[in-house]
């Protein structure tokens, strides 16, 4: 089982009425053996250009456990289904991720430890 990443990007106007659509997507998925472990949500957002003539989109992101010989299955129904306006399937670089969070962990470090030290140099000159 790998994972995906998989952003899709509702009809605005399925913004009261999510749960249906939501709905047909989790079970496009879980015919591809797939399971969803985490949703999340964005609502809706203005879009950086028209898509199919739509100046807004509901954005929600899924995380997927799925093989990966079934991916192409589920971008072909997702192609065909009404709801969606825009979609997209990726794997996540797990290597990338961590190197960035050892990062932004070392910078924040290092910001603390400039912090404190700015706070001492202040104390000397009282």
């Amino acid at each position: 089982m790998n994972t995906y990443e998989i952003a899709v990007l509702y009809h605005p106007d399925l913004e009261i009425d999510l749960e249906k659509a939501e709905s047909r997507i989790k079970k496009i998925i879980e015919d591809s053996k797939g399971k969803i472990t985490k949703t999340d949500n964005w609502g809706k957002r203005k879009l950086a250009y028209p898509i199919s003539k739509q100046d807004f989109a509901v954005y929600v992101f899924y995380t997927v456990d799925m093989p990966g010989e079934n991916v192409a299955k589920v971008e072909q129904t997702f192609n065909i289904t009404d709801e969606i306006i825009r979609f997209l399937i990726t794997r996540p670089d797990f290597k990338a991720i961590a190197k960035a969070e050892a990062a932004r962990e070392e910078k924040a470090k290092k910001v603390a430890e400039r912090g404190d030290s700015d706070e001492d140099a202040e104390e000397d000159e009282e």
